[in-house]
């Protein structure tokens, strides 16, 4: 981080120092752990629903923070920065922290695929230029800051992925960036519990555009009826999408293969076509792939470039990562799931040979829409191409109930598809050596929150 004075930071969070002058000296970082070393730091004590960093702000100093940004009076001969909102502080100071620095800012968001296709960008831009990008899930209000404090002269461009689950938030993290780039990935359902319809999640969604630059470029998934409701709402749009009427789009895409998905980048209106060979597979990866490239196009990447950046690409853990066991192929894709991201994953197993298990559990953050949607997926599982079924979870039994529906519909006798129901995980890794045979692809999808990592370590034990 570029050290700032204590002056500069009052002045950008709009707040007022109590205690003794300390306004020219010198911070070297910002954190907003009390457990981290604060040497030289300024420590900002946030509010959760379950801490108040408020009680840790005399442990801060004494781990040598420089001074410590509050919301309320403290009873300390330390001096400190009083604001209204301790939050908002470390928002706007990300704001004025990004503005001391001539980067490019991309900036994306997505009811899924935005991780995945943050992780592209940031590998496409990387054959030109110096580029900070997202860590890990910091993408929300309090983890968006953290990347923006990560800036230093050498990067020319920032790849932030905003989350949201309200509405503002993504306003708010906007306003932080003023992108250069905006990208959204789909309109899907994910935090529909809290934003209502997907109407209301493209609004939230939108707001990425709030901040965005005047010369700004919008880059949106055609594939998506929602965002290509904004066609004649904003200028200049550049989408992406698998049929030819994109302004990027794919041909010839082959995904049979599990670790690879070749295909052709075409550019609509002109003759540029690109061949890529990707180090993942399914149609929803070249979806991801063709918005990278339009990111780099944009961005003054040449083919070649954009072609190396995509081609290096590989999966992180838990997101449709392939594991070979003596017994079994997974595919951890337990990283998070939707509806949207589900049906994807699904999509991959029923193209492989050998024998399909889907074991998929609960998707969370659904509220009173989590029935049907856990019904639909049931009745997707079970549409053809897949051997085994194993539901788990609270919410899953929609899905069993809606996989067993779509069976007796079709007059698939039991035998033909297995089917099966577990409420909890526990209860399935007891059956498991009665339900997967030898040389089994075995599909792992469910939130986050359902810790499916456990059944990924009892399957590879299974050797």
């Amino acid at each position: 981080m570029k050290q700032l004075y204590i002056d500069e930071v009052i002045k950008a969070v709009n707040g007022e120092l109590i205690g003794e002058d300390i306004l020219s000296r010198i911070i070297f970082d910002v954190s907003t752990n009390s457990r981290n070393d604060l040497d030289g730091k300024l420590f900002i004590a946030l509010i959760g629903e379950s801490f108040d960093a408020h009680n840790y702000i005399e442990s801060a100093y004494e781990k040598g923070a420089v001074c410590c940004i509050s919301q309320k009076k403290l009873a300390t001969s330390h001096p400190y920065i009083k604001v209204a909102d301790t939050k908002q502080a470390l928002m706007d100071l990300a704001e004025y922290y990004l503005s001391l620095f001539d980067v490019k800012v991309v900036a994306l968001t997505g009811s899924c695929g935005k991780t995945t296709t943050k992780e592209l960008i940031a590998n496409v831009l990387s054959e030109k230029y110096n580029v900070l990008k997202t860590q890990g899930n910091f993408n929300n209000e309090i983890g968006l800051p953290q990347t923006v404090f990560n800036v230093n002269e050498s990067h020319e461009v920032c790849v932030l992925e905003m989350g949201m689950n309200h509405f503002g938030e993504i306003h708010n993290l906007s306003k932080i960036a003023k992108p250069d780039v905006c990208v959204i990935t789909n309109i899907g359902v994910s935090h529909i519990e809290y934003l209502g319809s997907q109407e209301g999640i493209l609004k939230a969604k939108s707001e990425i555009f709030d901040y965005m630059k005047p010369d700004g470029k919008i880059i949106l998934n055609g594939e998506d009826s929602y965002l290509l409701s904004l066609k004649n709402k904003k200028d200049g749009i550049i989408y992406f999408g698998l049929d030819c009427g994109n302004d990027y789009f794919s041909m010839d895409v082959n995904y049979e293969d599990l670790k690879n998905t070749s295909f052709t980048v075409c550019k609509n209106k002109t003759k540029d076509k690109v061949d890529i060979n990707l180090n993942s597979t399914g149609e929803h990866m070249v979806l991801n792939s063709l918005c990278a490239f339009a990111v780099g196009e944009h961005m003054g990447l040449s083919h070649n470039e954009i072609k190396n950046g995509i081609e290096k690409f590989k999966n992180s853990d838990m997101r449709q990562e392939i594991i070979e066991t003596k017994k079994y192929t997974i595919i951890d894709d337990a990283y998070n799931a939707n509806t949207e991201s589900m049906k994807a994953a699904l999509n991959v197993l029923k193209k492989v040979k050998t024998g399909k298990v889907a074991i998929i559990g609960d998707m969370l953050e659904l509220g009173e829409f989590a029935p049907k949607f856990h019904y639909e997926i049931g009745e997707f599982a079970a549409d053809g191409g897949i051997d085994v079924i194993v539901c788990i979870g609270e919410e899953s039994h929609n899905t069993y109930l809606g996989a067993s529906e779509n069976l007796k519909n079709k007059n698939q006798k039991n035998e033909n598809v297995i089917l099966k129901y577990f409420k909890t995980k526990e209860e399935f890794i007891k059956e498991i050596s009665n339900i997967l045979s030898l040389n089994d692809t075995i599909l792992l999808k469910a939130s986050r929150g359902m810790h499916f990592e456990k059944i990924t370590d009892k399957l590879r034990l299974e050797d």
